[in-house]
């Protein structure tokens, strides 16, 4: 019986084990916090480009996080609560549980939260907005619309085949970039668009791995990503040449030894996405395909 097969009965272990979770647990695991160093990485990032130059501040920093990680959470919140209402969420699922579709989490209540997290979102943009102006307000508007319309809408983002290059561009080019602009340091700089690719990457990774393993169910409710449109050992391969490619533009901004570690990280993970079958055994890569990302910073920096 494969890991696929086995799913709906884990799946009936995983709702009695969550049963007696608190609601706050159950929230927290419905806004995916294990994953929310992919937003956190790219204004870490930003703030060591401005250390090197002289111009870190810490509350731009600290508003570009807590701005990050809200529209993160309240994207994952809105997705747990669309995804079940749309039909996507079916007890076959492969990925991770889904509070509203376990039926642990109202939806509404879920929604509720969502817009609390956008709403936090938007409160510490009108700090940065002080710092940055109009540009900053652009930026916060595209990021907001597109946490929303990741599930919502006729034609949903998650649903379509250009989702990864979304990733790179605002969870890392845009990231990166302007939170270096907002600490005095030049957003089209060579050095911060190649930090910017060199944390997007790690961070497309983990929605091709998503995408790559829930594609059965992904097709059968009529979504077409990156990884059905290219089939299955194309969406291994993009899995890894995101994390090589990454790898190796890290070692423009920093030759050191230290790159050793997360190319080995990469090297394993790799391995494990060409071998391991479409099943719920590609979950154990979610959260190592994150804490690669974070690896390769701690190199550049410590290089």
């Amino acid at each position: 019986m494969t890991d696929g097969d086995s799913a709906p009965q884990d799946r009936d272990a995983i709702t009695a084990e969550l049963a007696g979770k608190s609601r706050t647990r159950l929230f927290v695991v419905a806004a995916r916090f294990r994953t929310l160093s992919l937003s956190q990485v790219p204004v870490l990032a930003a703030g060591w480009l401005a250390a090197k130059e002289g111009t870190f501040r810490a509350d731009v920093t600290l508003a570009a996080m807590l701005g990050a990680g809200a529209i993160q959470l309240g994207t994952n919140l809105w997705n747990d609560a669309a995804d079940a209402a749309s039909g996507v969420d079916r007890p076959d699922r492969l990925g991770p549980p889904r509070m509203v579709a376990l039926g642990l989490l109202d939806g509404a209540e879920v929604k509720r939260a969502a817009a609390a997290s956008f709403a936090l979102a938007g409160l510490a943009g009108l700090f940065l907005t002080f710092v940055g102006g109009w540009p900053v307000i652009a930026v916060g508007l595209v990021s907001l619309l597109l946490g929303f319309f990741y599930s919502m809408g006729p034609r949903p983002l998650s649903g379509l085949p250009f989702g990864e290059l979304l990733v790179i561009l605002f969870f890392g080019l845009v990231a990166v970039s302007t939170t270096a602009w907002l600490q005095g340091g030049n957003p089209v700089a060579p050095r911060t668009l190649v930090t910017g690719l060199v944390i997007g990457l790690p961070a497309a990774a983990v929605l091709m791995l998503n995408n790559h393993r829930d594609r059965v169910q992904d097709a059968r409710a009529g979504r077409r990503t990156l990884a059905i449109v290219i089939g299955e050992p194309a969406a291994r391969a993009v899995y890894v040449a995101t994390l090589a490619t990454a790898v190796g533009l890290a070692g423009l901004l920093a030759a050191s030894p230290w790159l050793m570690l997360p190319a080995a990280l990469g090297l394993w993970l790799s391995a494990a996405m060409l071998r391991l079958p479409v099943s719920a055994r590609l979950n154990a890569l979610i959260g190592r395909t994150a804490l690669f990302q974070l690896v390769l910073l701690i190199a550049i920096v410590v290089g």
